[in-house]
């Protein structure tokens, strides 16, 4: 299949690589394994969102003792600035989204992206803060 890929790479017959990559789609589908390997951490796999249970939300760290924020002080002063934007972009955000919905409701749950340079888009807190992916 690679072969026949660097023998049509520069068609310019926009009719024909479509039909090229079609056919190439359907040889793909046809050849592929009937047990395709699956990678453990990927959907259907077998540790896919094993540690779902040990991320906790991002308010908890609010409740730590001062103590146990100061073994990472670089981490709780870069928080309690995000902390202080969010206050600060909060309405702007939520402006934001309320212009942009449509009357009828969202099509998607996409988020829209920022529209001026400088500016953070809605509900960036959460993209910001999000939960480790596994626990070390």
């Amino acid at each position: 299949m690679r072969a026949q890929f660097e023998e049509h790479k520069n068609e310019k017959d926009m009719i024909k690589a479509t039909k090229l990559l079609k056919a190439a789609e359907e040889e793909f589908w046809q050849r592929q394994h009937p047990q395709p390997y699956i990678f453990p951490d990927s959907p259907g796999g077998t540790s896919y969102e094993r540690y779902e249970c040990y991320k906790i939300p991002e308010w908890c760290l609010d409740y730590w003792h001062p103590s146990e924020k100061a073994m990472y002080p670089d981490y709780f002063s870069k928080r309690e600035q995000w902390k202080k934007l969010r206050m600060e972009s909060w309405e702007k955000e939520v402006k934001q989204l309320e212009e942009e919905t449509p009357p009828d409701g969202p099509k998607t749950e996409a988020l829209p992206p920022a529209r001026k340079e400088g500016d953070l888009p809605p509900l960036w807190w959460h993209i910001v803060t999000r939960p480790r992916e596994r626990p070390v």
